[in-house]
């Protein structure tokens, strides 16, 4: 009997993890991806027992290039893959001239290049199967963009517009594509104390990422194209004009390096 496995990127902690047992728990085989030393082996076997699923894993740093088509290369040949979730990324918090060209290359080649090239090295496999899902995952910083995460935005934004473009071009396929854009994780209490303060648009956007992954499993299947899992900060971001959200989101961030 030949299996169908889900991929999840940065597997190891917070969302993505979340995304790995939640997906465990809908009865999905497991490909879970992240970089080295991050005991995956101990989550992939925990999982197995907890839900009777298969895990396998993969330990590659997504922001080198050829690592990217080595993974993919290694899960074609012996996997089928009926759901990925870009999921790994980066971000960060620094005055963009204080910024090293490695910290601008790196959220770039992880948020933007190993989402696209993962999604495009997988895209065949993905097709052949009955049933496929691509499900991204963005942020409402793709909504506006923030002084001291300069790049961070735009990397998201990318992200938000690179899976509107899929959707649409796949829609006649078997393969549905949707996109997810939360707030800040409580992935841990050092997160979650930096993150309230930035004061009241941190607290606003704080979620709990196991919530955040049982809805986003929920709606791709529902097929729902933009989920959306803080419909009140995302209005705030709508209705505010940028002239007045990009200075208050600014002054909130800067909190982080004062």
């Amino acid at each position: 009997m030949e299996y169908s496995y889900a991929v999840v990127t940065g597997a190891s902690q917070g969302l993505g993890k979340s995304f790995a047992q939640e997906l465990a728990k809908k009865g999905f085989n497991l490909i879970l991806i992240s970089l080295p030393h991050q005991d995956l082996s101990s989550l992939s076997l925990n999982l197995q027992q907890q839900f009777g699923v298969q895990v396998v894993y993969k330990e590659t740093d997504l922001s080198i290039k050829e690592n990217i088509i080595a993974l993919c290369d290694w899960i074609n040949k012996y996997y089928n893959v009926n759901f990925l979730v870009n999921n790994a990324g980066i971000g960060g918090t620094k005055k963009f001239e204080d910024a090293t060209a490695f910290y601008i290359e790196k959220i770039i080649q992880l948020n933007v290049l190993a989402t696209s090239l993962l999604t495009h090295q997988l895209l065949s496999n993905l097709k052949k199967q009955k049933k496929s899902y691509i499900l991204n995952v963005s942020s409402l910083a793709a909504f506006s963009p923030i002084g001291y995460k300069t790049v961070y935005p735009a990397s998201k934004a990318f992200i938000h517009s690179f899976s509107r473009g899929l959707y649409q071009e796949l829609k006649e396929t078997n393969v549905f594509v949707s996109v997810v854009n939360p707030g800040a994780m409580a992935t841990n209490a050092e997160v979650s104390e930096r993150i309230r303060n930035q004061g009241f648009f941190g607290k606003l956007t704080l979620l709990n990422p196991d919530k955040v992954a049982e809805k986003c499993i929920k709606q791709i299947i529902k097929r729902d194209t933009v989920i959306m899992v803080n419909p009140m900060s995302w209005l705030m971001l709508r209705i505010l004009p940028i002239w007045i959200r990009l200075p208050l989101m600014t002054k909130a961030i800067k909190r982080e390096i004062c």
